[in-house]
């Protein structure tokens, strides 16, 4: 097992290039597939999860592995189903094998699509024969992934009839269904919320189209909630590449650190116009957080860490995905934290608790991060409460954030195997 072994620095005074979304960098490559595009969108992240869709896309191999990246898993599984003519097996880590995928299978199978289960019924390996799909009407319950309800929009306009796509009751990550619409019609699709809960994508092919990727507002949470953690009034962040009014639904970022007293700063506001923004200490804070991450849940580690550490009681809501994310999030929360010494409570297999209750910290094992790169992401900071922090298998971080521990040893940590 490899471990790092963190120490913080005693200021902050750092301008990071954060890496490429990896939302939008995976939703391009898909849609840019799709058009039929010869170029690559420009900006592509680097990181493993669009790695494995770039190489897919590049060999057209019969087997396809794509590892742990379970964005990739899902968007890979709608796209194979509507290449004529094509037949691969489609697989992942032992992990990634026991991902539920039912959901999206069984939709796209009433769209028509050939997609046997070529292990446990409901989880990958899947065996696609793609053909062409006759598309129309879709019911999907609206509290799955987004990744399910956004690979079955991006294939909408190669569909005959295209797609009309209910979804029932409570929605879920909506900022993450708008952001694939907004690219999907970039490249000239045409496809918009009919009402609140139905989306219409007409029988209208993509076009060829300059893409440039913004960088990643998730990545940005990370810094955020540094400079948050960070004792000196004078501290200050740089970060480049995000622009003001993103599409991106971890985006809210901004609001929320405002309110645990992070002032955010845009070089430009001008639309689509990727800038600088600088993160700057406001010396205010709430004294307890509520909020539902319904449409924000991969920020969800980065706060309960965060907020823990400053003492600020909490009850968060909207995390019903956790638990079938890269590990179950929720009960890998509540483990590690005690380990830094506070007592999180659960609820309702969506909600995560803290007010205030804590126990001795034991931290000589090191925080395990379960094959989940947000974990490493989230908990790193920690180092800057505690002066010194241990990481175990901190390398998952490549999954979304390859270059993270260079960038934090040139912000001034310490960073030892």
């Amino acid at each position: 097992m490899t471990q790092y072994h963190i120490t913080a620095p005693l200021r902050l005074h750092y301008a990071v290039k954060l890496p490429a979304s990896k939302s939008i960098s995976n939703r391009a490559l898909i849609i840019n597939a799709l058009s039929g595009s010869t170029t690559m969108p420009e900006n592509l992240s680097d990181c493993d999860d669009t790695t494995v869709i770039v190489n897919a896309l590049r060999d057209n191999p019969g087997v396809i592995d794509i590892k742990a990246a379970g964005t990739a898993m899902r968007f890979m599984t709608a796209l194979l189903s509507v290449r004529e003519g094509e037949e691969h097996v489609l697989t992942g880590t032992e992990r990634m094998k026991h991902r539920p995928i039912e959901v999206l299978v069984n939709a796209l199978r009433h769209l028509g699509a050939d997609i046997t289960f070529a292990g446990e019924d409901g989880f990958p390996p899947l065996r696609i024969r793609g053909r062409q799909l006759e598309g129309g009407l879709l019911d999907v319950p609206g509290n799955i992934s987004s990744q399910y309800i956004s690979a079955l929009l991006m294939i909408g306009p190669v569909l005959r009839q295209g797609l009309t796509l209910h979804l029932t009751g409570n929605i879920i990550s909506r900022p993450y269904i708008d952001l694939t619409l907004w690219m999907m019609r970039q490249y000239g699709a045409e496809a918009e919320w009919s009402d609140y809960e139905t989306i219409a994508v007409s029988p209208k092919p993509y076009q060829e189209h300059p893409f440039y990727i913004e960088n990643d507002w998730s990545a940005a949470s990370y810094w955020y909630e540094m400079m948050a953690l960070s004792k000196d009034g004078d501290d200050e962040i740089c970060l480049e590449g995000l622009t003001d009014g993103s599409k991106q639904g971890d985006s809210t970022v901004r609001y929320i650190f405002s309110l645990l007293g992070v002032k955010t700063i845009f070089g430009t506001t001008q639309e689509d116009v990727p800038t600088t923004v600088t993160l700057r200490h406001s010396g205010r804070c709430v004294p307890r957080l509520e909020y539902d991450f319904n449409s924000a849940p991969d920020l969800a580690q980065t706060f309960v860490v965060c907020c823990a550490l400053l003492g600020v009681p909490f009850h968060f809501r909207g995390l019903s995905t956790l638990k079938i994310k890269e590990t179950d999030r929720i009960e890998a929360l509540k483990k590690e934290m005690r380990k830094l010494g506070f007592v999180i409570y659960d609820a309702n297999n969506s909600e995560l608790i803290w007010n205030g209750e804590r126990v001795e910290p034991d931290m000589e094992a090191g925080i395990d991060t379960y094959e989940d790169h947000r974990m490493a992401l989230a908990f790193a900071p920690a180092a800057l409460c505690f002066g010194a922090l241990r990481i175990n298998n901190p390398q998952v971080v490549t999954k979304s954030y390859p270059h993270y521990w260079e960038h934090l040893k040139a912000a001034g940590f310490g960073i030892k195997s």
